[in-house]
């Protein structure tokens, strides 16, 4: 059984992005997105998720990572997201930490 394909928000792909490493301290399969970026593990088709497209002066790449990593770096988001918001401090619907919410959710499956 393979697992479902993430859709996953643009705004949410924004608050993981002060998670990701620099295109630079990757190795190629890392940024070839063969590779987890957080921990190097092989990624398939079932177990990647997709990071979304990044745009360095270098050029555009691809980041990708495996389930566990993303699920620990969308609540570290959350976390991060939580205490800045002004939805978020006045309990206020917060479509960002709600996509940040069911990511890490989904990613523990």
């Amino acid at each position: 059984m393979s697992a479902p394909t993430l859709d996953i928000a643009a705004e949410v792909l924004e608050a993981l992005a002060p998670e990701l490493p620099t295109l630079d301290a990757l190795t190629e399969d890392q940024a070839a997105g063969r590779a987890c970026v957080w921990d190097a593990e092989r990624l398939t088709l079932q177990s990647a998720v997709d990071l979304g497209e990044r745009r360095t002066e270098d050029g555009r790449w691809f980041p990708r990572a495996c389930r566990k990593c993303t699920a620990h770096r969308a609540h570290r988001a959350m976390l991060d997201h939580g205490s800045q918001c002004p939805q978020c401090a006045t309990s206020e619907d917060c479509t960002i930490l709600r996509g940040l919410y069911r990511l890490q959710r989904e990613c523990r499956r």
